[in-house]
């Protein structure tokens, strides 16, 4: 077929590739397909998106507009974060939270659990007030906040029908300043971690783990907020733009201005601009995340095999997320700090090194991201046995299934 994901580590193995216009246009090709899946940014680093042998909806072409109501924003679910929030933000609205790249879609990043950060700022899904969804038998289907079934749905891993429309709650918009310290001590990091993580709205540490300090911390704050700091426990005030792997000598002009410019909510909380590249562009992804409460443990314990992991590491970032009760959100259930690794494009080495991690990280239940490199899941799900029969009955014949759910998440 030809086509791949974003990073080009995996090749699609369906047979035809759909690129649907309307929501009537996606009706019929999900009644009509006998395996389907959709496809967005297809910034996801595995499998989960794949249809071996049948047909992948690519939704970048599907027309939904934008539309205010009672407080909120709803979306098409092709839509990326990065080209609706100029007009959010010009009708005086802002989300709450944002992922590092603004080039992802809305319904990927939900079905996914990907999160934003800030210590107080629950992941992207938890603005989700209400879905839209095509299921197999080609009808849509709405669900919301009253629905029982409706935190099964949202972080949906693409297993309960395609998403056509999100509704999203919104908060008034609002100005943020990013502000980059160098080498923070890791003494300062274990002793302060707290103080650190509430030092913003959102904080992100960059680090190798192997080098002395921890290269970078941002600090992005509201500006109705800030707090203005000399120095940051033994960090100092950056010099000059940072990318967060400015220790393996990448340029930060990709990246969302800092040095305390103020600017609107969607041009700092991601950490790239949209009309660049994120991040390094030749790269490979895995995340973990782990109790708020056993962060400093976690980190100790990943320090320890610093060695093993810095020879196909570009660079890893340490933040923390609220919790939500979405059933197969990775920060169901508590607040979670993720330890999210950049990887050079080497996937081989990469996957060997994978195991070695996640043993260090399993005494602390540590759960992967869903949509990056990862070789067992881990962690524990209250509610996975309930996400299984709301599949089976939202997709009897498994026309949503693939290898990925059955390997993850279906089997058992």
């Amino acid at each position: 077929m030809g086509e791949s994901n974003w990073a080009g580590n995996h090749a699609y193995t369906a047979d035809a590739v759909v690129a649907p216009r309307t929501v009537d246009e996606v009706r019929a090709a999900v009644a009509g397909a006998s395996r389907v899946k959709a496809l967005g940014s297809r910034h996801c680093f595995n499998d989960i998106a794949d249809s071996p042998g049948g047909v992948l909806l690519d939704l970048r072409a599907l027309d939904v507009p934008l539309e205010f109501h009672d407080g909120r924003v709803t979306v098409g679910g092709s839509a990326r974060y990065g080209d609706f929030a100029g007009q959010l933000h010009a009708a005086g609205f802002a989300l709450p939270n944002l992922a590092s790249l603004p080039h992802i879609t809305v319904a990927g990043s939900v079905a996914t659990g990907t999160h934003g950060s800030g210590r107080r700022q629950p992941g992207l899904a938890a603005a989700v007030s209400a879905v839209e969804l095509v299921t197999a038998d080609g009808e849509p289907r709405t669900f919301t906040r009253a629905d029982p079934e409706f935190a099964g749905v949202v972080v949906g891993l693409g297993a309960v029908g395609v998403v056509t429309r999100l509704t999203l709650d919104v908060v008034p918009a609002f100005d943020v300043r990013q502000d980059v310290f160098d080498a923070l001590p890791w003494e300062s990091a274990y002793r302060h971690f707290d103080e650190i993580e509430d030092a913003g709205y959102s904080v992100s540490m960059f680090t190798n783990w192997a080098n002395d300090t921890i290269d970078q911390v941002w600090v992005k704050s509201r500006v109705d907020a800030f707090t203005p700091r000399a120095e940051l426990f033994g960090a100092v005030p950056a010099d000059g733009p940072r990318h967060p792997a400015h220790a393996a000598g990448v340029p930060a002009g990709n990246c969302t201005p800092q040095l305390g410019v103020p600017g609107p909510w969607h041009e700092r909380l991601p950490h790239f601009q949209l009309a660049f590249t994120p991040s390094v562009g030749d790269e490979l992804q895995s995340e973990y995340f782990v109790p708020y409460a056993d962060a400093v443990a976690a980190i100790r314990a990943v320090r320890e095999i610093g060695e093993l992991l810095t020879p196909v590491l570009l660079v890893s970032e340490i933040r923390a997320i609220a919790g939500d009760e979405l059933w197969l959100s990775p920060c169901h259930g508590g607040d979670r700090v993720a330890l999210h690794f950049t990887w050079q494009p080497r996937q081989a080495e990469v996957e060997a090194v994978l195991p070695v991690l996640e043993e260090r990280l399993a005494p602390f239940g540590a759960r992967p991201h869903w949509g990056k490199l990862f070789n067992a899941v881990g962690g524990d799900y209250p509610r996975l046995a309930e996400f299984r029969a709301l599949a089976g009955k939202l997709d009897p014949a498994g026309k949503f299934r693939n290898p990925f759910l059955e390997r993850h998440v279906l089997a058992g």
